[in-house]
């Protein structure tokens, strides 16, 4: 076992460096009510939020090193070759999103119309405000169009926050992963030659999304998918995951400004919403008649 040290620098020569933005120890202080205390950035000594007193956490660097450490003990050397990491925060820095792909680990997806990559992703969450506790996700990114998928299938390690966080569990779903990844893979090529029609697509998206706006929205972007991909099942979950991956005028999904440092967090909320309505019967229905 390598000190921790060592570890350190092997993770940062392969996954690049904490934003400074995030790397700060935590630090409590009691409140006044006795079974509150706060949450505190120990280097500017601004209050992040109260939790309960016997909450404790980890720092955002050592969550996210461990994480690192552990893919880079249980995957193949080329596996972490190029690897792209992202960190998105929300909540003044209490809540933390690792976003890693590996652009080596890929599936083809071929529709009559159009061919992509798809890459597969490891989403990591780490909330020291008590935002969320100790999350792991498995999904993949969309090389043509940069959307983040996670499923419904095999979609989510959870752990509470605990001072040292216990990474037992994800080994082991990091031992499955990339097996996990090429089988998600053919579903999306099954998805791909599943032909649908519009009738279809609107009925689902009413059903399903249960807001008539937000249905006529998504069927505008499954168009758009559509006239390049084809009329597909694999062209409908390209559009659920442009509404996960992108809040624009162009799509219409627009986040509301609401003055709160909360986008990051609204944004993975909808990456969550996309794995629950491809696990619909709706979707299901269309997927097991092809």
């Amino acid at each position: 076992m390598l000190n921790t040290q060592v570890y350190n620098n092997l993770s940062a020569n392969v996954f690049g460096n904490i934003p400074e933005h995030i790397d700060f120890p935590v630090a409590f202080e009691p409140t006044l009510v006795p079974h509150k205390k706060y949450v505190v950035n120990a280097n500017t000594g601004q209050y992040l939020d109260t939790v309960g007193h016997k909450f404790n956490c980890a720092s955002h660097p050592d969550f996210f090193r461990g994480v690192q450490d552990t893919m880079i003990e249980e995957l193949n050397s080329p596996d972490l070759e190029d690897v792209k990491v992202t960190f998105k925060t929300a909540r003044s820095g209490g809540w933390a999103m690792m976003d890693t792909t590996f652009p080596n680990v890929k599936v083809r997806v071929e529709t009559l119309k159009h061919t992509t990559e798809i890459a597969q992703r490891v989403i990591a969450l780490h909330g020291i405000d008590g935002s969320c506790s100790n999350q792991v996700f498995y999904g993949g990114i969309d090389f043509f169009c940069t959307n983040g998928m996670i499923s419904g299938e095999y979609d989510t390690v959870r752990r509470k926050n605990t001072l040292m966080f216990s990474l037992d569990k994800f080994i082991d779903e990091l031992r499955r992963a990339k097996q996990d990844f090429y089988e998600h893979g053919r579903k999306l090529q099954t998805w791909a030659s599943t032909h649908v029609s519009h009738d279809q697509v609107k009925q689902l998206l009413e059903e399903v999304l249960k807001s008539n706006s937000k249905a006529d929205k998504m069927f505008n972007v499954y168009n758009m998918e559509a006239a390049q991909r084809g009329q597909n099942l694999f062209s409908l979950y390209s559009a659920f995951t442009n509404y996960s991956s992108h809040a624009t005028e162009s799509n219409g999904f627009e986040l509301r400004k609401t003055g709160n440092d909360t986008q990051a967090q609204s944004m993975f909320r909808r990456e969550q919403d996309v794995s629950k309505w491809i696990s619909t019967p709706q979707f299901r229905a269309l997927e097991l008649a092809a």
